[in-house]
C-alpha cells in the first residue's frame, strides 16, 4: 500500500496571518493560562487537580519504596470530587492524568514553531514530576497509583489507564521530536513495554474502553522501531468487538447482547463495522488507530473498513461545522441524518479526533475529500471551542442557541452560551492547544516523489525536494502563489477546495485526479492557483428533519452564523431573502433578509399569510460567536 507522510511540524513555518496568530495565541496566552488552570490558580475556575494527583503519587510511591503503608481508597467511581474526597485521595475525572501530557504536547510544538527557553524549562519540572509517579514496573497512572495499585487493569472498559497511557506516548514522541530530550519518552516506553508483557499475544486479551493506544503505540514504534508496540496496536484493533467480549470477562457476566458495545465500538470486529457509532471521541480515535494499523501492516480489508466509516460521517453524521455527536447521551453518534441544532453535542475533542482520522485517511488515498473535512473542522468546530482571548472554552459546540433555554431546559443543559474558563473534566482545552500548535503538520505531506498541498495558507516549507514560499490570500481572493525552489524535479499536487466553482493554475493542463491538481516540477518556478471563494446558500439533505426550509451560509471554508448581538431576539422570526444580495466586508457578510411581524399573543389562531419587514442581517464566522455576550445564535436561518 502506497502512502504519504505528513511534512513534520519543525519543517514548517506558518506566516499566514490567520493561521500564524492562532499559533501565537496558543504560545502567548493559552499555554500561560492553561498552566494555571492545571495548577488551580485560575480564579473562578472549576479546579483541576491534575498537577496536585502528580505530585501526591510520587510521595506515595516514595512511602511505599521505604516500606510504609498508605491507605487504599475505593476505585469503583469515574469522578471523586475534590470537596468529597479524602485529602490523601485522588481527586477528579479518572482520565485527569492527560491534561498535563496534553498540554506538554502542545508545549513540544510551540518550542518547534518557536524555541523558548523558559517554556523548555517549565515543561521539564513538569515531566519530572510526571516520571517521579511511574512505578518500578512501569506503570504510571496516578488514579490507581493513589486508591490501589492492586486494582490496576482490572476495569480497562471504564478506567482509562489505556487512555492515560496513549496521551502520554503522544506527548513524550511530540517533546521528543521537538527537544531531543528522551526521559518522557523512555517513560511511554516503560509503561508501553508493560502493557505489552500484560496484553501481548497469548496474554490477557484486553483492549481499552476509550481509545487512542492504538495509534500513541503506532508513534512510538515509528519513533523507536520496536517492532512490539506495532504487534501490540494490531492485537488492540484486532480484538475488539471479538467473542468472547472482553468487558464480559473483566466484569464477570455474560450478557450476550452487541448492543451494550455500541458505545465502545466493541459491538463487531471492526473489519465488519460500516458506520460510527457510540461515544464519538472514542470512535474517531478508534478509527484513527485502525488507519495507521492498516498503513503499516498493508491490511486493504482494514483499510476498506476505515473508508466505509469515514464515508458514513461524512455524508451522513456530520454537522455542516464538521461537528460530530449529536447527543449528550454518551456523548455519541445516533443514526443518519440526525443533526439536531439546538441539542447539539459536537464536543470539541470530536472535531479535533475527526482530522487526526482525516489525516491518516489522506496518507494512504489521495482523495481530496479528506482534507476538505479537516479544513471544514479545522476553521468552524475547533476554532469555535476557543474564545478569541484564548481564556475560556467551550466543550459543547452547539448550531443554535437560545440561553433561556439553556438554563430552563434540563434537555438542553449541556449546552452552553458563554464559554467557561475551564472545566474539571478538561479534555478540550488542552486538545485544542495542542491540534493548533501542530497545525503545520496537517497542512502538506508527501511521498518520495510528490508533495501534496492539503491546507493553504502562507508558509515556508522545507523538504528534501524543494524550498517552498507560499503566500496566499485563500480567506479574501483565494488566490496562492508558490515560489519554488527546486532540489530535485518532483510532483506537485495542489487540493482543489470542495466549495470552489470556479479554479484556474498559472500552469496549464495539469492532470487532476480525486481533486487535486498535479504538476511536474522540474526546475525553479513560481507557480499560482486561484480559487473563487463566493458566498454560497447551503442545504442540508431533506433527511435533516431539524433543516427542513432552513439554510445556512458559508464563503470559503468558513460557516457563518447569526447573532443577537447583530439581529436582534427571535433569531426564528428571520428570513433570508430569495434576492439576498450578499456583501461581504473581510470578515462579516450582510444579506437581504426579512423578520416575521407577530401582532399576537394567540398560542394558535388560523393560518393567515404572515407580514414581514424588510431587514439587513448581518452574518458572523461561527468560530467568533459567544465572545460579545450571553446572546442568541443560529447557523440556520428560514428560506
Amino acid at each position: 500500500m502506497k502512502y504519504s507522510k505528513p511534512v513534520l511540524n519543525k519543517n514548517v513555518e506558518i506566516t499566514d496571518d490567520f493561521w500564524k496568530q492562532k499559533i501565537e495565541l496558543i504560545r502567548h496566552e493559552v499555554i500561560p493560562y492553561q498552566w494555571n488552570a492545571l495548577n488551580d490558580k485560575v480564579d473562578g475556575a472549576e479546579p483541576s487537580a491534575c498537577i496536585r494527583n502528580f505530585r501526591l503519587a510520587a510521595k506515595v510511591l516514595e512511602k511505599r519504596a521505604n516500606g510504609e503503608e498508605t491507605p487504599v481508597f475505593p476505585t469503583d467511581k469515574w469522578h471523586y470530587p475534590p470537596k468529597a474526597e479524602d485529602e490523601n485521595s485522588f481527586w477528579g475525572w479518572v482520565f485527569q492524568d492527560t491534561d498535563i501530557v496534553k498540554w506538554i504536547e502542545a508545549v513540544a510544538y510551540s518550542l518547534e514553531n518557536c524555541p523558548d527557553n523558559d517554556l523548555e524549562a517549565l515543561a521539564d519540572g513538569a515531566i519530572d514530576l510526571i516520571c517521579a509517579a511511574q512505578a518500578d514496573n512501569g506503570y504510571l497512572d496516578t488514579f490507581y497509583t493513589i486508591n490501589n495499585p492492586d486494582r490496576a487493569f482490572t476495569n480497562l472498559r471504564d478506567h482509562h489507564e489505556l487512555y492515560c497511557f496513549g496521551h502520554l506516548a503522544e506527548a513524550a514522541v511530540a517533546y521528543y521530536n521537538a527537544t531531543g530530550k528522551d526521559k518522557l519518552l523512555n517513560a511511554a516506553c516503560r509503561f508501553a513495554d508493560l502493557i505489552c508483557d500484560v496484553f501481548g499475544e497469548n496474554r490477557k486479551a484486553g483492549y481499552g474502553g476509550h481509545e487512542i493506544a492504538e495509534m500513541a503505540l503506532i508513534r512510538l514504534y515509528e519513533v523507536t522501531n520496536n517492532a512490539e508496540y506495532l504487534k501490540m496496536a494490531k492485537l488492540l484493533v484486532d480484538r475488539r468487538g471479538t467473542k468472547p467480549y472482553y468487558f464480559d470477562i473483566e466484569h464477570g457476566r455474560n450478557s450476550g447482547d452487541r448492543l451494550d458495545y455500541f458505545y465502545n465500538q466493541a459491538h463487531l470486529p471492526v473489519r465488519e463495522q460500516t458506520e460510527a457509532v457510540g461515544h464519538a471521541v472514542r470512535g474517531v480515535y478508534l478509527y484513527s488507530g485502525m488507519a495507521d494499523v492498516a498503513r503499516l501492516t498493508n491490511d486493504e480489508e482494514l483499510f476498506n473498513a476505515c473508508k466505509r466509516i469515514f464515508d458514513n460521517i461524512a455524508q451522513k453524521r456530520m454537522y455542516v461545522t464538521g461537528g460530530i455527536g449529536s447527543t449528550r447521551d454518551g456523548e455519541a453518534f445516533t443514526f443518519d441524518y440526525d443533526l439536531p441544532n439546538d441539542l447539539a453535542y459536537a464536543e470539541s475533542c470530536a472535531s479535533i479526533g475527526l482530522v487526526f482520522f482525516a489525516r491518516r485517511m489522506l496518507q494512504q488515498d489521495f482523495d481530496s475529500k479528506y482534507a476538505d473535512v479537516m479544513e471544514r473542522c479545522l476553521y468552524n468546530g475547533i476554532l469555535s471551542g476557543m474564545a478569541e482571548d484564548g481564556k475560556a472554552f467551550f466543550y459543547v459546540n452547539p448550531l443554535e442557541v437560545d440561553p433561556v433555554a439553556c438554563e430552563r431546559d434540563s434537555r438542553k443543559s449541556h449546552v452552553k452560551p458563554l464559554r467557561q474558563k475551564w472545566f474539571d473534566c478538561a479534555c478540550c482545552p488542552p486538545n485544542i492547544a495542542r491540534l493548533i500548535s501542530d497545525y503545520g503538520e496537517y497542512c502538506f505531506t508527501e511521498t518520495d516523489n510528490t508533495f501534496f498541498v492539503n491546507l493553504y495558507q502562507s508558509a515556508n516549507v522545507k523538504t528534501d525536494k524543494a524550498d517552498i514560499t507560499i503566500s496566499s490570500d485563500y480567506l479574501g481572493s483565494g488566490k496562492v502563489t508558490f515560489e519554488i525552489k527546486t532540489k530535485k524535479p518532483f510532483r506537485l499536487a495542489l487540493r482543489i477546495p470542495y466549495w470552489s466553482d470556479h479554479f484556474s493554475f498559472s500552469k496549464a493542463n495539469p492532470f487532476i485526479k480525486k481533486g487535486y491538481a498535479y504538476f511536474d516540477i522540474e526546475g525553479d518556478e513560481t507557480l499560482s492557483a486561484e480559487f473563487e471563494p463566493k458566498i454560497k446558500i447551503i442545504k442540508c439533505n431533506p433527511r435533516v428533519r431539524s433543516n427542513i426550509g432552513k439554510v445556512a451560509v458559508m464563503r470559503g471554508p468558513i460557516v457563518y452564523c447569526l447573532e443577537e448581538k447583530d439581529n436582534g431576539k427571535d433569531l426564528q422570526l428571520l428570513r433570508l431573502s430569495h434576492s439576498p444580495k450578499f456583501s461581504f466586508d473581510g470578515e462579516c457578510i450582510t444579506a437581504n433578509g426579512y423578520r416575521e411581524i407577530v401582532d399576537t399573543n394567540e398560542l394558535y389562531y388560523e393560518y393567515r399569510e404572515a407580514e414581514e419587514i424588510l431587514i439587513k442581517l448581518k452574518f458572523i464566522p461561527y468560530f467568533q460567536w459567544a465572545n460579545r455576550g450571553k446572546n442568541e445564535m443560529s447557523v440556520y436561518i428560514r428560506y
